[in-house]
């Protein structure tokens, strides 16, 4: 077999190819089905009739066909996406995982996969959880409570309707872990190195848990208690691989699976969980808030970030993270903010950008003030939330 063509892309870089690149067939394909992840401009007069494709705040990789694959290359360095990534899910790896050194966002997958299956297998070694669940059955026989108005309603019957408990393992817990080891084996992106565990680990738990899509929502705000609470690092991984690959394809025959990373929706959680580490105690923070407007509540705002004021539950700061490089905040951007605080009844809105504009924003639009404030995520992330912070948290002092 030949290997296929690997075209590197880069985070909001045109690339030009030429029109022998790609058939028009593979460029339609790449437009129709990841016409929002990627700009495909078609050849023709105004592209000098060659193909431009640029990525839309997008990385990671996708296999098109099995002859044509692009990788998406992200502008932040990789150390730095790796790290925001650990934050953003929670993952907490240990650093003898392997993970540092990685050269790409397809090789920390890779190994990230293989920490998965690890743990996945070191589980099923000692007993994958088993919880009971309650079933409704016709039998032969009875067991547990007989479903006595079924039974009035059919005098006679040999079968009865009865309700049990049911000790198994074949629960949500596991079954989150088996879709996610069978995303994960079809991803096509483990060597050969990583395969081997990665399906050794799938068939352990296949063989106790119903293999069934599942989306990333599931794994959150789950309940751990002494029997599962190992389950929660694995399902922070199994967060990261359904919410980067799972709502892009539909079970099918698909041999391999995209892994695509959406930056904007990762500086955000980055931001939040960062906030959430290293805030004081003098505030606490909620992520995506839910705001709705007037008696109808028909307007509805979803907030990124809200600061309270931790003793007196009291909103002091609305925070509205913009993965994007302006030379200055936008209209919308602003009104939007200003009505994000406006709903919350605080004084202080934040828009937050990860590189410094040319032009920041400090004003005060009624009794709102709105500013742009940088998180940076070219040099060490850290050093740059510090930064974050310090400019953040005099303001929110004042009364």
């Amino acid at each position: 077999m030949t290997e296929p063509t690997v075209i590197p892309l880069t985070e909001y870089a045109r690339t030009t190819l030429d029109r022998e690149a790609l058939s028009p067939e593979v460029g339609e394909a790449l437009w129709r089905r990841y016409g929002r992840q990627v700009d495909v401009a078609f050849p023709d007069p105004t592209t000098g009739y060659r193909w431009q494709i640029t990525p839309q705040g997008w990385v990671g990789y996708i296999p098109l066909t099995p002859d044509i694959q692009f990788m998406l290359r992200p502008k932040v360095p990789l150390h730095n996406l790796f790290r925001m990534l650990e934050y953003a899910y929670r993952l907490d790896l240990a650093m003898d995982e392997g993970l540092i050194g990685c050269q790409s966002l397809t090789e920390f997958y890779e190994r990230l996969a293989h920490v998965l299956a690890r743990r996945v297998l070191d589980r099923s070694r000692k007993g994958f959880y088993r919880s009971y669940v309650p079933v409704a059955e016709t039998l032969p026989y009875i067991r547990g409570r007989l479903d006595m108005p079924q039974a009035l309603r059919t005098p006679g019957q040999v079968h009865h309707h009865c309700h049990y408990q049911e000790h198994t393992a074949d629960v949500e817990d596991n079954q989150i872990l088996a879709w996610t080891l069978r995303c994960v084996a079809r991803s096509g992106l483990c060597s050969e190195r990583v395969l081997p565990t990665v399906r050794r680990a799938y068939r352990a738990v296949q063989g106790v848990a119903t293999v069934q899509p599942l989306s990333a929502e599931v794994c959150l705000n789950r309940l751990y208690h002494r029997l599962n609470e190992d389950y929660q690092p694995l399902h922070a991984l199994c967060r990261f691989f359904l919410e980067q690959t799972g709502p892009l394809h539909a079970v099918g025959d698909r041999q391999m699976l995209p892994f695509l990373v959406d930056m904007a929706r990762l500086y955000e959680l980055f931001v939040a969980e960062w906030l959430a580490v290293h805030l004081p105690e003098t505030l606490k923070l909620k992520a995506q808030e839910r705001v709705t407007i007037g008696q109808s509540h028909h307007l509805k705002f979803d907030i990124d970030l809200v600061l309270y004021d931790a003793k007196r539950d009291e909103a002091r700061c609305v925070l509205d993270t913009k993965y994007k490089a302006p030379d200055t905040p936008s209209h919308d951007d602003i009104f939007q903010v200003v009505a994000y605080a406006e709903a919350k009844g605080c004084r202080q809105a934040v828009l937050v950008y990860p590189t410094p504009l040319a032009r920041p924003l400090d004003e005060t639009i009624g009794q709102i003030r709105v500013r742009s404030v940088t998180f940076g995520l070219d040099g060490e992330l850290e050093a740059a939330g510090c930064r974050f912070l310090a400019a953040l948290l005099p303001e929110l002092a004042r009364p």
